[in-house]
């Protein structure tokens, strides 16, 4: 398809000449692949309908692949709309690059469609307000509209991303001014002084991460709940997903016939006579439809599921008078053999989550009860994956039946892998990727892929677009009797999302051994899967996800190093071997703090400032169950000396003896760690026979030591006279 470019005079006026983008072909132009037999958009069409285009990330929903213009009314409008849609998506068009303010970089189709919605709604509310041409538009119309987008119709103040949005609405037509055929702003005219868009939307500058992480008394149930069920649940949901697959298979190849299959629904009552499987019943609200269509409440074949009886014998649909004919052998069929849901009976026996005994995986389901327990899994499965990995949505719906990857690196030792594409910040299509997993994970996955109607291939395994409402389904089964009656902790109600979940893994990571992330689920497990997924792709997106515990772990130190510090200035003393140095070491600071003349501009006054002196031996702080490490000197670590590693450079946390390593100090924070030790060493010597005297030494000895380090802290935590420091 040939292109017709015209040249458009930069300052002239709008004139009659046809657009520089007339009958082009919106995919070519952009530089999109079409699927084969695909027809991408042209550029006079009211509609611009991308859904053939390969590569579209799974996160972007079908409406969001399609670009409508004709929310904008007036005529002159809408086709200068498609202009500026056809530059932002086509930057290395001719008529395009020469614009000095275009964007060079292409939008993707999400922030096309966005800024579309943003345009519409800034040229519908010029309509509203009596504007006809852009000619007539001034300053105060501008400010206008961003003082109208500022408020949200229930009073509210909107955020700066709005704010941001309108801004660029409206600065839009001053930056892509020349390349508008129909209708511009009046020559010149550019609102707010010329500032940029983030200094008239007041965006605040770029700072910390502000996203949330989930609350534990959340986290905690919510993930034990998701690994119950990938775990006990898993293996049956997907036989049960294969029968609901089977079945509506079946439907679709059985014939209607006017006939009855007299023989054959003879031979199937014969059967549940004979096998004593009870009739199928029918759900509640199909038993609604047949009352108000005129059944007598008292009938003892009312809730029967005649249809799915008539699947039995080769026949689609069970006619009503069929059951006229048959009532006396349907009515002692079902005397003999009862009736009940027709999926999940005699279910396998699993394990309770709270390990009180053994019950039926589930109670007998309606088929669409049976679809509610497969989506149940599958969002179990999305669970799991997204708080044990920190992949975000975009990435999570990449994954397909083949994204497992299991590689044998030794005896006895596995690596696991899900291979997916990071979407976000890349070119359209994405970029392969792999991240390094936990076996709960490699897992979940398998269980996802089984639940698929085809499993393997391409086929996506998620849809999160809904995912509160996926959510909310979970959290409603595990408190409800069905999730009870499994032993299931109830979730209390609190918000939870892929974002959130990202977030609290990295947080969790960063501030272990402390952190609630999941009983069964070691952090050390998943540390150790993140850190060699960054060391296979240096690249990837693991690699981001470990600069965010980083920036965690940072952020840690500092806190608990400025918490220690302000300890010592009240009296209240680190304890243990290294108590010494770490005591030494916070009185230069305050010397050098008492040093600062008060009224110097170099006065040292606020945490930041306090943190820059600290933040040397903050580097070095690693957190053990029981204990604060200062890993100032490795020569002097004893877990070192005691593995024969004298050259590494992190301390051996599982070989720490804080007793006893020089480098070893304890605080308040250890005071119930070491008591519930003392307490369980006490209880075992109590309870060991007199003749196991090595045992109890043993004991007695780890007894001691705990009632040591307890006194040591409660000694040095008494807050003191803080003139006796001097």
């Amino acid at each position: 398809m040939t292109r017709s470019v015209t040249s458009v005079s930069v300052g002239a006026e709008p004139g009659p000449g046809r657009s520089p983008f007339v009958g082009a072909d919106v995919c070519q132009a952009a530089g999109f692949t079409l699927l084969p037999g695909g027809h991408g958009p042209v550029f006079d069409e009211p509609m611009w309908d991308f859904t053939a285009v390969a590569g579209l990330p799974a996160q972007l929903h079908q409406a969001a692949r399609r670009l409508t213009f004709t929310g904008i009314v007036n005529p002159a409008w809408q086709l200068l709309a498609k202009e500026l849609l056809f530059a932002l998506l086509a930057p290395s068009h001719p008529a395009v690059a020469v614009l000095p303010r275009a964007l060079r970089t292409p939008l993707n189709l999400r922030s096309a469609r966005y800024r579309l919605a943003e345009l519409t709604r800034w040229l519908t509310w010029l309509s509203d307000h009596g504007v006809t041409t852009l000619g007539q538009v001034t300053e105060d119309h501008a400010r206008g509209y961003l003082a109208h987008r500022r408020t949200a119709g229930d009073g509210a103040e909107r955020g700066p991303a709005t704010r941001k949005a309108a801004v660029t609405a409206v600065l839009d037509l001053c930056d892509y001014a020349e390349l508008f055929t129909t209708d511009r702003y009046p020559p010149g005219f550019r609102p707010w002084g010329g500032a940029a868009p983030h200094a008239i939307a007041e965006t605040p500058p770029v700072g910390p991460n502000k996203t949330p992480p989930v609350d534990p008394s959340v986290l905690q149930p919510m993930l034990a709940a998701a690994l119950y069920l990938i775990e006990e649940l898993g293996p049956h949901a997907v036989d049960l997903a294969r029968q609901l697959h089977d079945d509506a298979q079946l439907r679709g190849r059985l014939p209607h016939p006017r006939r009855m299959p007299t023989d054959a629904v003879t031979a199937v009552l014969t059967r549940h006579v004979r096998d004593r499987v009870p009739l199928p019943l029918l759900a509640d609200h199909h038993i609604a439809v047949r009352l108000a269509g005129g059944w007598a409440p008292d009938d003892p074949l009312l809730p029967i599921a005649w249809d799915l009886l008539a699947r039995q014998a080769g026949a689609l649909r069970f006619r009503l008078e069929w059951v006229r004919r048959l009532r006396g052998q349907l009515e002692a069929t079902l005397a003999r053999t009862g009736a009940d849901k027709p999926y999940c009976r005699n279910a396998a026996p699993v394990s309770r989550a709270d390990g009180h005994g053994q019950v039926a995986w589930s109670l007998p389901l309606h088929p669409h009860e049976a679809e509610v327990v497969v989506r149940l899994v599958r969002t179990a499965a999305i669970l799991v994956i997204t708080t044990l990995t920190g992949m975000r949505a975009s990435e999570v719906m990449e994954l397909t039946g083949e994204s497992r990857r299991v590689e044998h690196l030794a005896p006895g030792r596995v690596r696991y892998r899900l291979a997916s594409r990071v979407i976000k910040g890349r070119p359209l299509g994405g970029t392969d990727d792999e991240w390094v997993v936990i076996e709960p994970v490699h897992t979940a996955a398998g269980v996802a892929a089984g639940l698929l109607d085809s499993p393997g291939g391409d086929t996506k395994l998620f849809n999160l677009l809904g995912f509160t409402g996926l959510y909310a389904s979970f959290r409603t089964w595990v408190d409800s009797p069905a999730g009870q009656r499994l032993g299931l902790a109830p979730i209390p109600d609190g918000p939870v999302n892929p974002r959130m979940l990202r977030r609290t893994l990295a947080i969790e990571l960063a501030y272990r051994p402390g952190g609630v992330l999941a009983t069964k689920i070691h952090l050390k497990h998943v540390s150790v899967a993140t850190t060699e997924g960054y060391v296979s792709r240096p690249g990837g997106a693991q690699a981001r996800l470990l600069a965010e515990v980083n920036e965690q772990e940072t952020e840690r130190n500092h806190a608990l190093m400025l918490a220690e510090f302000r300890n010592f200035q009240n009296g209240i003393m680190p304890a243990g071997p290294g108590a010494s140095e770490l005591t030494s070491f916070f009185s230069s600071v305050e010397a050098e703090l008492a040093g600062h003349d008060p009224g110097s501009p170099k006065t040292v006054a606020n945490d930041r400032q306090i943190l820059n002196l600290l933040s040397r031996r903050a580097g070095v702080l690693h957190l053990g169950t029981a204990n604060y490490c200062w890993f100032t000197d490795p020569a002097k670590a004893l877990c070192l000396k005691l593995a024969g590693t004298p050259s590494a450079t992190t301390p051996l946390a599982g070989m720490c003896d804080s007793a006893r390593c020089p480098q070893a100090t304890h605080h308040p924070c250890h005071r119930d760690v070491w008591a519930d030790t003392a307490t369980t060493t006490k209880t075992l010597i109590a309870s060991l026979g007199t003749t196991r005297r090595v045992e109890k030494t043993r004991l007695q000895a780890e007894h001691d030591r705990a009632l040591t380090v307890l006194a040591g802290i409660d000694a040095a935590t008494r807050p003191a006279d803080p003139t006796e420091r001097g």
